[in-house]
Order: structure tokens, then sequence, then C-alpha cells
């Protein structure tokens, strides 16, 4: 005796059922696997990103310092506020930011044609088990460069206007008048030199 008609529809639909269910899932564990790849990238970008940050500020620092130095003497002003007197020594302190977000570096690089760092990173992490083969073992990478930008100008006393006499500083919108024995009133290293990630 045959069976009605709609049992043969429903037995003929179960398979269909069976592979669109089992597409749905493979389709969900490949979204799954991207947004692990994704997220590990993000995650290296981040760490080259603050390492090269990292190491621009910290020759930042060191050049304000340097400026602190001869700050009664304005005839060493320019070497230091265009950069020229940098020493590009940053690199280790790259290092300890890429550490801190999880990444190893694989390379930094000082420019001082540009007063810049680039430094590449390697995550720590894979990019975990998925269903795309390998990816256990795959590590993201990343790059990012960081620029030191002078921000400051002047204009040195006339000849006769005695050594007491220290020119004014602008520093974008900013005009100081310097007293060196007031050093709370001098600029900070963030007021004469902007770090800033390059496009």
């Amino acid at each position: 005796m045959k069976l009605p008609r709609r049992y043969d529809d429903a037995g003929q639909a179960f398979p269909i059922y069976i592979t669109v269910v089992a597409g749905l899932l493979f389709l969900a564990f490949a979204y799954l696997a991207v947004g692990q790849a994704a997220a590990n990238r993000n995650g290296a970008q981040t760490a080259a990103d603050a390492a090269a940050l990292a190491a621009a500020q910290d020759t930042r620092d060191t050049l304000a310092g340097q400026w602190l130095d001869v700050v009664r003497d304005p005839t060493k002003w320019q070497d230091i506020l265009d950069g020229r007197a940098a020493v590009l020594d940053g690199c280790p302190r790259a290092d300890q930011l890429a550490a801190q977000n999880d990444a190893q570096m694989l390379g930094c690089d000082g420019q001082l044609s540009n007063l810049s760092y680039t430094v590449q990173v390697k995550t720590d992490k894979s990019v975990g088990e998925s269903i795309v083969p390998g990816t256990e073992n795959k590590h993201s990478t990343a790059s990012a460069k960081a620029v030191i930008e002078p921000l400051c100008t002047f204009d040195l006393p006339g000849e006769h206007a005695g050594d007491a006499v220290l020119p004014g500083l602008t520093c974008k919108d900013r005009n100081w008048v310097l007293k060196p024995d007031d050093p709370a009133g001098l600029p900070e290293p963030k007021d004469l030199f902007d770090v800033h990630l390059a496009d």
C-alpha cells in the first residue's frame, strides 16, 4: 500500500533541510574565523601605533630637555627645535610598549631626515583555531610611523639687545615670554613638539 503523497514530500525535504543547516553552520564558523583574524589584526595595529608613538615621545622629551639646558643661549635653540640635534634612541621604549600590548617588535627605524620612527610588530597570540587550516599558528603583523613635528618659531634679538634678553617663543597660537628662573612658566615638551601618527 502506497503512503499518502505528503509523507513522500516530507521525506524528500529532510535531506535539503540538513544541507541548509550544515551550510548555515559552515557560514557561521567562517564568519567567526574572519572575526578572529580581524581582531588579531586590530591588536597588531594597536601595538604598532602605541610603540611608534612611544618611541617618538621619548625622543620629543629628550629634545625638550636639551632645549631647557640651553634656554639661556638662543643661538643654540634652532638646531634643537628643528630636530637636528635629536638622538634617535627611542626604540627601547617602543619595544616596551609593544610588549605591553601583547606583541613583539620586529623592527624599529628612526629617521633624522623627517624626525620619525617606523615600527613593525607581530602579535604574541595567534589567530586561533578555526575552520581555516593553519590559523592556529598564524600571527598578525602591522607597522606604524610616528612623526615628531616642531611647533615653535622665534627671532633672535639684535646684537645690542644684551645677553639677558631672550627672544619670545611662538608655539602654535601661543606666545611665550620666557623666564628661565621660573621653570613653571616654560613650555612643556608637548608645547614644543607635536607627536602624531603619519597618514
